[in-house]
């Protein structure tokens, strides 16, 4: 998957797996519920492949609870604590990232986020991160009514830059980021070195383009 983008007039990225690498401080959250029930530490390989589908994905490896299971409320607001508490103690800018971001703003390029994490992380998170200080909007999962793969987080996200959605790339590192991006009328690029989920690799997800490493976004970028 590979194509050169013409006349880009932002870049939007996922958060999770595709800007910072926040798998430390999900997996410690879910690890924290595991030594208060007295169950033994899983590594974090185990919960990194996950870190994409949040609390769901954390507590699916922790101990196999399915979203429908009736303890499942209960234990994701368990863990959404534990998770506020340590939303940057071990998170950080996946290398290259920061001069991405740099040179896609010498280019004049407005750049943004959108996520499916609610706010309340996605805020302090930003708030807390250098990184962030240049975005010109950032979208939580409960901006819109809707979360992605729905394309409306995208589409409010180019309303806000003022800019047509079909000269914006977005990139992230979960299917549901193609899905959505492909409706929003976006280029699509894959980010490989994020966290893609159980047995994915992102070939077959439709999207235009896949990158191993943040700076290969640049040399799809015709205009950055």
């Amino acid at each position: 998957m590979s194509a050169v983008f013409r006349s880009i007039a932002a870049v939007l990225f996922d958060l999770d797996g595709t800007l910072v690498d926040s798998a430390p401080d999900l997996a410690a959250a879910a690890e924290q519920m595991r030594q208060e029930r007295g169950l033994p530490p899983y590594p974090l390989d185990l919960y990194r492949p996950m870190a994409g589908a949040g609390a769901r994905g954390m507590l699916e490896i922790a101990f196999g609870l399915a979203p429908d299971h009736p303890d499942a409320p209960a234990m994701r607001e368990e863990f959404f604590v534990n998770y506020e508490r340590r939303l940057t103690e071990r998170t950080v800018v996946f290398d290259g990232v920061p001069e991405l971001i740099a040179r896609i703003g010498e280019r004049g390029l407005p750049w943004g986020v959108v996520t499916n994490k609610s706010a309340r992380f996605t805020v302090p998170l930003t708030r807390a991160m250098p990184l962030f200080d240049s975005a010109a909007v950032i979208i939580s999962g409960d901006t819109t009514a809707h979360a992605k793969p729905h394309p409306e987080p995208l589409l409010e996200a180019a309303r806000r830059l003022a800019v047509d959605p079909a000269l914006c790339v977005y990139v992230g590192d979960d299917e549901r980021d193609v899905v959505a991006g492909l409706a929003a009328g976006m280029q699509t690029v894959v980010a490989s070195y994020g966290y893609l989920g159980k047995s994915a690799d992102g070939q077959g997800w439709g999207a235009h383009a896949s990158i191993n490493t943040p700076l290969a976004l640049l040399q799809l970028l015709a205009n950055a």
